[in-house]
C-alpha cells in the first residue's frame, strides 16, 4: 500500500459465509518478519509460509497472532478501532537493569531464568556457567567471558543436541534420496521442492530451540541459489547430459561473461551440475593432498624470503641497492647488483646476502612452478573423469556430495547461530554486573588520589 516505505501493508481476508455466527476476528501481526533490502522490507519464503500456516490453523502465538473477540473490538476503549497494536503487542520484552546487582554485585536469577528454553534442553549447562553467590536471587559466573562459547560447544548436552539435529536431518535425507536420485526428464521441480520443504518443516517442528521456519528458509535459500537450476537442468536434459562439462564461448562484445570452473590449455569449461571440487574430493584426494603439501612449502619459502628482505632492506641494509623503483627486490635486480659489485672485495658481506636472496627467490619460484604443474595435471585428470562418470556416480555426486552436504552445512549454521545467541547473552550479563558500584567508586577514588599527587608534584594545587 505504501511502496518504498517501512509501513507494513494490511491484508484483509473477508468471508461472508457463516459470518453471523463468528464471535471473533483472527489477527496476525507479521510486521517483524522480513528481510531488509535497501529501503524495502521483503517477505522471505519462511515469512509467507508462517503467515499462511498460522492463519489456516488459527494458531495463537504470543506477540504474533490471536483470536480477538468482537466484544473487545466493540468495547468503549477500542470503539471499533482496528489498529493491530491495540490487540497484539509485538514488541520485544524490555531488557531491564537490576539496580541491586549494580550496587552489590551478582547476576540476577531473573535474567538467567529468562533463558529457560535453553536450560530445558541443556539442564546441567546452567550449573556449568553459573553458581550461587550467597545472595538470594543472584548468581555469579563460573567461566570467563572469553571462554563462554567454548564451554557451551564442548558441553556434553550441547553435543548431544547437535547429534539430535543431525539425526533428524539424516532421516530427511534418507526419505528423499530415492526421489531425488529418481529424477528424470520431464520432472516437476516445483512439486519436488514443495514436497522437500514441507517434509523438512514437519521433521524439525518438534525439535526444541530451532525454529523450523528458519530451517525451512535455509533450504529455500539453497534452492533459489543453486539447487533449482540443477533440478531444472536434469528435468530438461537428463543426468548424463547435465553433468557434461560445457565449453565457454567467448563473448566478443563482452556483454556476458562466465567464470570458468576449469581452464586447460586456454580452453575454458563450465560444470553446471558437478563442480570440479566434488570430483577431486571423491576421486583425487591423494593428488589434492600433494598439491596442498606443495602449497605449504611455497608459503614457507615465501615467508622466509619476505623476512630476509625485510631484515636487510632499509637504511644501510645489505639489499638496499637491489631495491627497484617500485620498492621491490626481484631476481633481476639482485643479479644486476651482483654484477656491479663482483670485483669489490669490501662488498663480500653484501655479495653473500645477495646470493642468499637470489637462492630464496629461486626456491619460492620453483615451488610456485611445481604447484602450477601439479594443478594442471590434476585439472586434466578431473576433466577426463567427467567422461568416465556413470549415471549412478553422477547421482551420488549431485544428491549426496552437493545438495545434501550443502543443506547440512546450512542447518549446522543455524545451530551455531543459536549457540552464538546464548553465549552472547551470557557474556552480556556477566559484563553488565561484573563490577558493582562500590568497586567503581574505589577505583575512581584511587585514580583521583593519583591525579592529586601528580598535580602537587607539579606545584599545582587543586
Amino acid at each position: 500500500l505504501f511502496y518504498g516505505t517501512g509501513i507494513p501493508a494490511c491484508i484483509l481476508v473477508i468471508d461472508k459465509e457463516n459470518a453471523h455466527a463468528r464471535t471473533g476476528i483472527f489477527v496476525i501481526d507479521a510486521s517483524k518478519g522480513f528481510l531488509k533490502d535497501g529501503n524495502k522490507n521483503r517477505l522471505r519464503d519462511q515469512d509467507l509460509h508462517r503467515i499462511v500456516d498460522v492463519f489456516n490453523r488459527q494458531i495463537e502465538v504470543p506477540r504474533y497472532s490471536r483470536m480477538v473477540p468482537v466484544a473487545e473490538i466493540a468495547n468503549s476503549a477500542n470503539d471499533y478501532n482496528f489498529n493491530i497494536p491495540r490487540y497484539i503487542d509485538s514488541s520485544e520484552p524490555e531488557d531491564l537493569h537490576d539496580l541491586d546487582a549494580h550496587l552489590n554485585g551478582g547476576i540476577p536469577d531473573r535474567d538467567i531464568d529468562a533463558l529457560d528454553d535453553y536450560w530445558t534442553v541443556f539442564p546441567s549447562l546452567r550449573q556449568s556457567l553459573f553458581a550461587g553467590n550467597g545472595r538470594a536471587g543472584y548468581s555469579e559466573a563460573r567461566i570467563e567471558t572469553s571462554q563462554v562459547k567454548a564451554a557451551i560447544l564442548s558441553h556434553g548436552e550441547f553435543q548431544s543436541y547437535e547429534e539430535r539435529v543431525a539425526t533428524v536431518f539424516d532421516g530427511w535425507c534418507q526419505a528423499h534420496e530415492p526421489v531425488l536420485k529418481g529424477l528424470e526428464i520431464g520432472a516437476n521441480p516445483k512439486g519436488i521442492i514443495r514436497a522437500l520443504a514441507e517434509s523438512l518443516l514437519t521433521r524439525f517442528a518438534d525439535l526444541p530451540l530451532l525454529d523450523p521456519y528458519d530451517v525451512y528458509q535455509r533450504l529455500m535459500d539453497y534452492w533459489n541459489e543453486v539447487m533449482q537450476d540443477d533440478v531444472y537442468l536434469i528435468a530438461a536434459d537428463g543426468w548424463d547430459e547435465a553433468a557434461k562439462p560445457r565449453g565457454i564461448v567467448e563473448d566478443k562484445d563482452k556483454k556476458f561473461k562466465e567464470t570458468p570452473d576449469l581452464t586447460i590449455r586456454r580452453r575454458k569449461y563450465k560444470m553446471d551440475l558437478i563442480p570440479p571440487g566434488l570430483i577431486v574430493a571423491r576421486y583425487f584426494t591423494n593428488e589434492q593432498a600433494a598439491i596442498e603439501e606443495l602449497q605449504a612449502k611455497q608459503e614457507a619459502a615465501a615467508r622466509e624470503l619476505e623476512e630476509f628482505i625485510e631484515e636487510h632492506t632499509g637504511e644501510e641494509g645489505l639489499l638496499e641497492d637491489a631495491v627497484n623503483d617500485k620498492g621491490k627486490v626481484t631476481k633481476g635486480g639482485v643479479t644486476e647488483r651482483l654484477k656491479t659489485i663482483r670485483d669489490e672485495k669490501e662488498s663480500d658481506e653484501e655479495h653473500d646476502a645477495l646470493k642468499h636472496c637470489r637462492t630464496l627467490i629461486e626456491t619460492e619460484a620453483e615451488a610456485a612452478r611445481a604447484i602450477k604443474e601439479a594443478q594442471a595435471r590434476l585439472d586434466e585428470q578431473v576433466l577426463a573423469r567427467y567422461g568416465a562418470l556413470t549415471e549412478a556416480e553422477i547421482k551420488t555426486l549431485a544428491v549426496e556430495d552437493k545438495w545434501f552436504a550443502s543443506i547440512r552445512v546450512a542447518i549446522e549454521g543455524e545451530v551455531q547461530r543459536l549457540t552464538q545467541q546464548l553465549a552472547g547473552r551470557v557474556k552480556e550479563l556477566e559484563e553488565r554486573y561484573v563490577r558493582p558500584l562500590p568497586e567503581l567508586e574505589r577505583e575512581v577514588e584511587a585514580f583521583g588520589a593519583k591525579v592529586e599527587g601528580h598535580l602537587k608534584r607539579m606545584g599545582i594545587s587543586s
